[in-house]
């Protein structure tokens, strides 16, 4: 395939994504375009919205030769692994396993047999493959200690992934939980963010007793973007804001954005099993490879996500007026 040229004549930056269409992606994608690159990525076999001023390919990641194919076409000078099955949509543990660590293999094959490989592969992990640390902040040297499927499946990514260092120049990356416009409903705080634009009088939630590092996706895709940049073989970095907040603080900063008070109700059913009760990470090592780490307040990222919120709320009303009406 013809190298792209930027209108000045310079060779144009190609980035692959797996996962374009994702709530990371989406926003990644988007970053990636500011930063000058071209932008392809692999999209859910199903149909899904585009992502504009991209190329998705629809590609099931457990299909070798459909890999090797979008790979192939792609010619990508970076590339960032966020395709997978997450812990929070209840996934059969087979799926988690085959999806995480056999489609990041067939990736990473796909990838080795190009001419020209990438300079730059981020494998995205999770925060999770240290489990429930005996530490008050966990930094890259705590024991990893997984304690469920989805992050002992990510792990095993991690340590298949570094056997492909002689060949390719992969580093993990390890969120912490982050969250912004187009999160699904599925996790936590855009539940909690979408009841109150929806004005509920009621909401259910599991544990109340625990204790997250909550980042701004919009943080976390530049985090990644300047990663790209240094591409540090064969390192791990957290990716966190390095602040705690209970769930408790996070609805007591809602109350204060939607301007009224939930009821709450703790359903036994989102209670999960071997839950980590506090998860906050050190980002001294990021800081150490990319200098200052940007750190969105986590009250601004709610407020950003309700007014979204309030938007598409206000937006079917009036949609649903407009029917009745007809």
């Amino acid at each position: 395939m013809n190298d792209i040229k930027h209108p000045d004549g310079g060779e144009r930056r190609r980035a692959l994504i797996t996962g374009l269409s994702g709530f990371t992606g989406r926003h990644l994608a988007a970053r990636l375009l500011d930063e000058g690159y071209e932008v392809w990525g692999t999209t859910s076999p199903a149909s899904e919205p585009d992502v504009p001023g991209t190329t998705g390919v629809p590609v099931n990641l457990l299909d070798l030769d459909a890999v090797r194919a979008c790979v192939s076409d792609a010619q990508p000078d970076v590339v960032v692994h966020l395709a997978g099955l997450a812990h929070v949509t209840g996934n059969p543990p087979t799926q988690s396993y085959l999806v995480n660590i056999m489609g990041s293999r067939n990736l990473l094959e796909a990838l080795s047999q190009l001419d020209k490989k990438p300079r730059a592969v981020l494998m995205a992990s999770t925060s999770n493959v240290y489990g429930n640390a005996d530490v008050e902040v966990i930094d890259e040297n705590v024991p990893l200690n997984p304690g469920n499927d989805y992050a002992v499946s990510k792990l095993a990514m991690e340590n298949m992934a570094r056997l492909w260092l002689d060949r390719l120049p992969v580093f993990f990356t390890r969120p912490f939980n982050y969250t912004g416009v187009g999160q699904s409903e599925d996790f936590l705080l855009p539940k909690i963010v979408n009841h109150h634009a929806r004005h509920e009088a009621r909401m259910s939630l599991g544990n109340m007793d625990v204790s997250r590092d909550f980042s701004d996706v919009r943080d976390v895709v530049e985090v990644y973007t300047r990663l790209l940049e240094i591409s540090p073989a064969g390192e791990a970095f957290n990716t966190c804001s390095g602040t705690g907040h209970s769930l408790g603080e996070i609805l007591t900063m809602m109350e204060r954005i939607a301007e009224y008070k939930i009821d709450i109700f703790v359903d036994p059913r989102f209670m999960r099993r071997n839950e980590i009760a506090k998860l906050v990470g050190s980002n001294a090592k990021l800081r150490r490879a990319i200098g200052s780490v940007p750190v969105t307040p986590i009250y601004d990222t709610l407020e950003w996500m309700f007014k979204h919120a309030r938007t598409q709320v206000e937006g079917k009303a009036v949609q649903s007026a407009a029917v009745v009406r007809t």
